[in-house]
């Protein structure tokens, strides 16, 4: 049996209405994943909601959990988001003490990473960036010479290329 890890992004669509994230996120939590990312967003149906999981598991336990989660009643759809077949983003807000000597060197990392400088006092700056995860694991990389106050991470939400038909009927 293989006991490799991996790490997997998956796509919920779910039904908008109360308590729906906590019912999915406890499944996992019972089952014993680590949840690493957590996103939740609309859709253009107002009446769905998608929640986007990274997680690790092995092959065989990625498996069992996609299919208890497809079992639930407030789940419409459930599908696996392959890295050669979608887009992931995150929005990266981080906040930096700086003075005036350190602001034109940070400001030239920012600009090679289409960052954007959102606040700016005397001590410190707000960078506000968005991208793929290993862009923003590059930047964080490369502020680690400065002095970082807060980093507020949003996790990533991913969408698949092209047109795709969901099973969006209610169960």
């Amino acid at each position: 049996m293989d006991k490799t890890q991996k790490r997997e992004v998956i796509s919920i669509l779910v039904d908008n209405q109360s308590n729906v994230l906590s019912r999915v996120v406890s499944l996992f939590g019972r089952r014993g994943f680590n949840i690493d990312s957590l996103t939740v967003s609309a859709t253009n149906n107002p009446e769905i909601s998608r929640i986007t999981i990274v997680f690790t598991g092995t092959e065989q336990a990625l498996h069992q959990i996609l299919t208890q989660t497809e079992k639930l009643e407030v789940v419409r759809d459930i599908f696996t988001l392959d890295a050669a077949n979608s887009l992931y983003r995150e929005l990266l807000l981080v906040k930096i003490k700086c003075d005036k000597n350190d602001r034109t060197a940070i400001r030239e990392i920012i600009e090679i990473y289409r960052g954007k400088i959102i606040d700016l006092s005397k001590d410190s700056m707000i960078v506000e960036l968005t991208g793929a995860p290993d862009k923003l694991d590059g930047f964080m990389d490369m502020m680690n010479c400065y002095d970082i106050a807060e980093v507020c991470r949003t996790g990533i939400t991913g969408i698949e290329r092209g047109i795709q038909e969901y099973n969006i009927e209610k169960k």
